[in-house]
């Protein structure tokens, strides 16, 4: 209604995906967004659509698919799990099998990306059924020990079945990102390699960024609208208060068996992305920081939301390159004689006999940049814990609650 954007005159006007023409004409601005940046259309952030930072990206909008599943399992079911990395690669190791090249050593039926894409989420999600009857016994951390305990019995394997995973130290070959219609056959597209698209050459990393962004709209879809269906109520019902929920006739043991299964599809889906992305990858990927990496993500971005997943995804994948430019840049600025040379002197050490926070040389005092990132994570997880449980998501509601009440404060 014109004037009163929040009246809802019925429950099927206000549980829909967009319930405001705010909302409605802010994502087709995102998109569009979306859409022009490999094109390198976009005033500013051009540089986007290089090949390095789209690698960057590619990897955010795959790291995006798994904790869309994370979020489900662990944001609006409440089931802690550290065992993440251990389903995507049980996916990945799918897509290998059904989708890869046979091998001297090695196994692989060459079948096309419609097959191995979905097979790799439902051999995943079979594994996830498997392990949720453990979710019913244990809560809290116990169930986060036994998913970490997923994690070191997948290394194990991993290392040790040759014929899936191929070398401990070398790993083996993931099928190509191609859409062919059988195997054997030229494919119809092909996200390997370089191309022109729309009139525009452009990089193998940018055809498959519209591929990974086609399934990230998709993925966050299914899941924001599991979460309005009844079987998402019953999560977050199970997450609230699990005892008061089975007494109100909630299948407590069915519920946590649905929301493991659907996320282990997820993490099944977006492990195969991920090692048929980046070719070939070592057992040794898929270990406990992995695992860490997506509950960092939920922790910032805002648990038991979809836009505060992609918030957080965001924000963990492409903040260790923007700390990366922003050191080297102190680097340079450092070697100047200017007033911010000296700032930058006291933050970040060029060499060996250097003093500063950071250093850019293997040899120096201070943090490198990887130790810095990792100091960078534990403090904003305690940092958001603290003052704003809600993550991004939090502050973003702070904002446009600020700024729907001005100029009242209250």
């Amino acid at each position: 209604m014109r004037g009163r954007p929040l009246l809802y005159t019925s429950y099927p006007q206000e549980m829909r995906l967009f319930s405001t023409t705010t909302k409605r004409v802010t994502m087709v601005f995102f998109l569009i967004v979306l859409f022009l940046l490999p094109l390198k259309l976009l005033p500013l952030v051009g540089f986007l659509g290089d090949s390095d930072w789209m690698i960057i990206i590619d990897r955010a909008l795959i790291f995006a698919i798994a904790a869309l599943g994370l979020n489900l399992l662990t944001g609006v079911a409440g089931q802690v799990s550290l065992g993440h990395a251990f389903f995507m690669a049980v996916g990945a190791y799918t897509a290998a099998v059904i989708g890869g090249e046979p091998g001297n050593t090695v196994w692989g039926l060459e079948l096309p990306i419609w097959i191995w894409l979905p097979a790799a989420g439902l051999v995943a999600a079979l594994v996830g059924i498997l392990v949720a009857p453990t979710a019913v016994r244990v809560r809290g951390l116990y169930l986060a020990f036994v998913t970490l305990g997923l994690v070191f019995i997948g290394q194990y394997l991993w290392r040790n079945l040759g014929s899936i995973a191929g070398g401990p130290t070398t790993g083996r070959n993931w099928p190509p990102l191609e859409l062919a219609p059988w195997r054997g056959q030229e494919p119809l597209i092909s996200f390997a390699e370089d191309g022109s698209w729309f009139g525009f050459d452009l990089v193998k990393q940018g055809k498959a960024y519209y591929l990974l962004l086609f399934l990230v709209i998709l993925f966050a879809v299914l899941a924001k609208n599991m979460m309005r269906t009844r079987v998402g109520r019953s999560w977050a019902s199970i997450r609230d208060r699990d005892i008061a929920a089975e007494i109100m006739g909630v299948a407590e043991a069915r519920g946590k068996t649905q929301a493991f299964a659907i996320s282990s599809f997820y993490a099944g889906v977006a492990g195969a992305l991920l090692a048929s992305f980046f070719g070939r990858l070592i057992p040794e990927t898929w270990n406990l920081l992995l695992s860490v990496e997506f509950i960092v993500i939920i922790l910032i971005g805002g648990a038991g939301t979809i836009a505060g997943t992609l918030m957080g995804t965001a924000f963990v994948v492409l903040l260790p390159r923007i700390v990366e430019d922003f050191t080297l840049w102190l680097a340079q600025l450092a070697e100047g004689d200017s007033v911010g040379s000296f700032f930058a002197n006291l933050i970040v050490a060029t060499d060996a006999s250097d003093f500063g926070l950071v250093s850019t040389s293997a040899a120096g005092p201070g943090l490198s940049i990887f130790q810095l990132n990792i100091v960078l994570f534990g403090v904003l997880i305690v940092v958001f814990l603290i003052f704003e449980p809600l993550g991004l998501y939090g502050i973003w509601i702070r904002i446009r609650n600020y700024w729907k009440a001005w100029p009242f404060s209250y």
